[in-house]
């Protein structure tokens, strides 16, 4: 009997080893799996969970909606420059649409506008959609009433031309290429097309694109590449935004108009 009951407990020990070795293999896969998971930008993860914890039960944890709209195909989210637009809904919630204000610091902000971009920049290069997308399915909208916002209350044709940068613009990107343009017009390859502009306490100036700004320091990529950085109470900053007439739209740009325009400039050809 006490013989049986060794036996018994051997093969009871053998089998939780056995457990033990088998839990600790399958964690040592998952914690190997898990940073490829994680976006390299510490901002951007951080981001992700500060926008999970307070905003994903309305917009979807992944933001692409839920009982709120979907963000990453947000205008507002487009047309946003280092939190400025989101920060403001974010503290300032929007009653007219049931989203309460909620209270978060410049570093908060700042990370969930990093996530919310990377999500954007994600849709934008994801190849989950084929550039030969039927054009039909994306002409709801009617390009005469098109063509009077361009030429009317748009404001478009004060800063393009139909003989110069719009010239045959449906025959050099596909439908979908056009739409993400329009959309995002800010976004080429992942950066900013915003020019900082530097001038130092001895006149001389340093330019290239903005890649990071906030109330301390500006930093920017040099004509040689290099990332250059200034306290601001130091220099004088100057911002140049060509999409600035975009941005001012953006309160103004519904979605009736969005489709029109987009229907519009699918018959430059």
């Amino acid at each position: 009997m006490h013989k049986n009951r060794l036996e018994r407990r051997g093969q009871l020990a053998k089998a939780a080893i056995l457990c033990a070795a088998i839990l600790f293999f399958f964690g040592l896969c998952n914690s190997a799996a898990w940073p490829q998971a994680v976006s390299r930008d510490p901002a951007v993860e951080r981001g992700r969970k500060q926008f999970q914890q307070s905003c994903g039960f309305c917009h979807g944890p992944d933001a692409t909606g839920a009982r709120g709209p979907d963000l990453v195909r947000s205008p507002l989210v487009a047309h946003d420059v280092n939190g400025d637009k989101i920060g403001e809904v974010i503290r300032l919630g929007r009653p007219d649409k049931d989203m309460p204000p909620v209270p978060m610091t410049d570093e908060q902000v700042a990370d969930i506008a990093a996530f919310l971009h990377a999500r954007a920049k994600e849709a934008l290069e994801s190849g989950s959609v084929p550039k030969s997308y039927p054009v039909e399915k994306l002409l709801t909208g009617d390009p005469d009433m098109g063509k009077a916002y361009f030429n009317g209350p748009g404001g478009c044709k004060n800063c393009h031309s139909l003989t110069g940068d719009l010239a045959a613009i449906a025959t050099k990107l596909s439908p979908i290429e056009l739409e993400a343009r329009m959309l995002y017009p800010g976004v080429r390859g992942g950066r900013s097309i915003i020019t900082a502009v530097v001038t130092l306490p001895s006149g001389g100036q340093i330019q290239g694109p903005l890649v990071h700004a906030d109330d301390f320091v500006v930093g920017l990529r040099d004509a040689s590449g290099w990332y250059r950085s200034f306290s601001r109470n130091r220099v004088k900053v100057e911002l140049l935004d060509p999409l600035g007439a975009h941005r001012e739209l953006l309160d103004k740009l519904t979605q009736a108009d969005v489709h029109n325009l987009f229907a519009y400039l699918q018959t430059l050809k």
